[in-house]
Protein backbone atom coordinates (compact mmCIF):
# COMPACT_ATOMS: atom_id res chain seq x y z
CA UNK A 1 0.00 0.00 0.00
CA UNK A 2 1.33 3.44 -0.87
CA UNK A 3 2.12 5.68 2.10
CA UNK A 4 -0.40 8.30 0.99
CA UNK A 5 -3.19 5.80 0.27
CA UNK A 6 -5.85 4.96 2.86
CA UNK A 7 -5.93 1.25 3.77
CA UNK A 8 -9.70 1.24 3.11
CA UNK A 9 -11.01 3.55 0.37
CA UNK A 10 -13.59 6.06 1.62
CA UNK A 11 -16.28 4.71 -0.69
CA UNK A 12 -15.92 1.25 0.92
CA UNK A 13 -16.47 2.54 4.46
CA UNK A 14 -19.86 2.21 6.14
CA UNK A 15 -21.55 5.52 7.07
CA UNK A 16 -19.95 7.63 9.82
CA UNK A 17 -16.58 5.82 9.75
CA UNK A 18 -13.37 7.63 8.88
CA UNK A 19 -9.61 7.26 9.04
CA UNK A 20 -8.25 8.78 12.26
CA UNK A 21 -4.56 7.80 12.06
CA UNK A 22 -2.28 6.28 9.43
CA UNK A 23 1.29 5.09 9.94
CA UNK A 24 3.30 2.28 8.38
CA UNK A 25 2.73 0.02 11.38
CA UNK A 26 -0.68 1.23 12.59
CA UNK A 27 -3.98 2.58 11.36
CA UNK A 28 -7.09 3.61 13.24
CA UNK A 29 -10.65 4.12 12.05
CA UNK A 30 -13.10 6.10 14.15
CA UNK A 31 -16.87 6.20 14.49
CA UNK A 32 -18.50 9.00 16.47
CA UNK A 33 -21.83 7.40 17.55
CA UNK A 34 -21.20 5.04 19.21
CA UNK A 35 -17.80 6.51 20.08
CA UNK A 36 -15.45 3.72 19.06
CA UNK A 37 -12.10 3.24 17.34
CA UNK A 38 -10.94 0.16 15.47
CA UNK A 39 -7.16 -0.24 15.56
CA UNK A 40 -4.81 -2.39 13.49
CA UNK A 41 -1.18 -2.41 14.64
CA UNK A 42 1.83 -4.59 13.97
CA UNK A 43 3.17 -6.55 16.90
CA UNK A 44 5.57 -9.42 17.46
CA UNK A 45 4.12 -12.82 16.67
CA UNK A 46 5.11 -14.26 20.04
CA UNK A 47 2.42 -16.96 20.04
CA UNK A 48 2.94 -18.28 16.52
CA UNK A 49 4.58 -21.60 15.75
CA UNK A 50 8.34 -21.07 15.13
CA UNK A 51 8.18 -23.27 12.03
CA UNK A 52 5.93 -20.75 10.32
CA UNK A 53 8.67 -18.13 10.28
CA UNK A 54 6.31 -15.30 11.22
CA UNK A 55 8.01 -12.66 13.33
CA UNK A 56 5.39 -9.88 12.99
CA UNK A 57 1.62 -9.94 12.78
CA UNK A 58 -1.25 -7.46 12.95
CA UNK A 59 -3.30 -7.15 16.11
CA UNK A 60 -6.84 -5.83 15.81
CA UNK A 61 -8.32 -4.00 18.78
CA UNK A 62 -11.25 -1.76 19.55
CA UNK A 63 -11.37 1.17 21.91
CA UNK A 64 -14.56 2.65 23.28
CA UNK A 65 -15.00 5.70 25.39
CA UNK A 66 -16.97 5.98 28.60
CA UNK A 67 -17.41 9.37 30.29
CA UNK A 68 -13.88 9.88 31.59
CA UNK A 69 -11.94 6.85 30.33
CA UNK A 70 -11.09 4.78 27.29
CA UNK A 71 -11.24 0.99 27.34
CA UNK A 72 -9.28 -1.05 24.81
CA UNK A 73 -10.03 -4.71 24.04
CA UNK A 74 -8.40 -7.16 21.65
CA UNK A 75 -10.33 -8.57 18.70
CA UNK A 76 -7.58 -10.89 17.51
CA UNK A 77 -4.46 -11.26 15.39
CA UNK A 78 -3.95 -11.86 11.69
CA UNK A 79 -0.81 -12.52 9.70
CA UNK A 80 -1.03 -9.89 6.95
CA UNK A 81 -1.94 -6.26 6.50
CA UNK A 82 -4.57 -7.26 3.92
CA UNK A 83 -6.23 -9.52 6.51
CA UNK A 84 -6.09 -6.63 9.03
CA UNK A 85 -7.85 -4.32 6.56
CA UNK A 86 -10.47 -6.98 5.78
CA UNK A 87 -10.96 -7.68 9.48
CA UNK A 88 -11.49 -4.01 10.37
CA UNK A 89 -13.90 -3.57 7.49
CA UNK A 90 -15.89 -6.60 8.64
CA UNK A 91 -16.00 -5.16 12.18
CA UNK A 92 -17.22 -1.81 10.85
CA UNK A 93 -20.01 -3.45 8.87
CA UNK A 94 -21.08 -5.58 11.83
CA UNK A 95 -21.25 -2.54 14.10
CA UNK A 96 -23.13 -0.52 11.48
CA UNK A 97 -25.61 -3.35 10.79
CA UNK A 98 -26.35 -4.43 14.36
CA UNK A 99 -25.59 -1.80 17.01
CA UNK A 100 -28.61 0.37 17.56
CA UNK A 101 -27.86 2.23 20.80
CA UNK A 102 -25.49 5.13 20.38
CA UNK A 103 -23.61 4.43 23.59
CA UNK A 104 -23.98 0.70 24.27
CA UNK A 105 -20.37 -0.46 24.72
CA UNK A 106 -21.52 -3.90 25.88
CA UNK A 107 -23.43 -4.47 22.64
CA UNK A 108 -20.41 -3.34 20.58
CA UNK A 109 -18.22 -5.82 22.46
CA UNK A 110 -20.67 -8.67 21.84
CA UNK A 111 -20.85 -7.84 18.14
CA UNK A 112 -17.07 -7.74 17.78
CA UNK A 113 -16.67 -11.00 19.72
CA UNK A 114 -18.74 -12.65 16.97
CA UNK A 115 -16.33 -11.62 14.18
CA UNK A 116 -14.34 -14.64 13.03
CA UNK A 117 -10.89 -13.66 11.86
CA UNK A 118 -10.30 -17.25 10.74
CA UNK A 119 -12.69 -16.50 7.88
CA UNK A 120 -9.94 -14.24 6.50
CA UNK A 121 -7.56 -17.18 6.03
CA UNK A 122 -7.58 -18.55 2.46
CA UNK A 123 -9.13 -22.02 2.08
CA UNK A 124 -6.20 -23.32 0.06
CA UNK A 125 -3.67 -22.53 -2.57
CA UNK A 126 -4.89 -20.64 -5.63
CA UNK A 127 -5.59 -22.82 -8.63
CA UNK A 128 -2.61 -23.06 -10.91
CA UNK A 129 -2.94 -22.28 -14.58
CA UNK A 130 -1.25 -25.18 -16.35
Amino acid sequence: MAADQDPIPREALPPRWGLAELRDDRFIYRHSRPPIELIAETTIADRSHPGLGICRCWELRYRFFLADRAITESIGRVSTQRAAVDGLLECMHRIHDTVSAADDALEVGQVLDSVSLSDLVPDGLPASSE
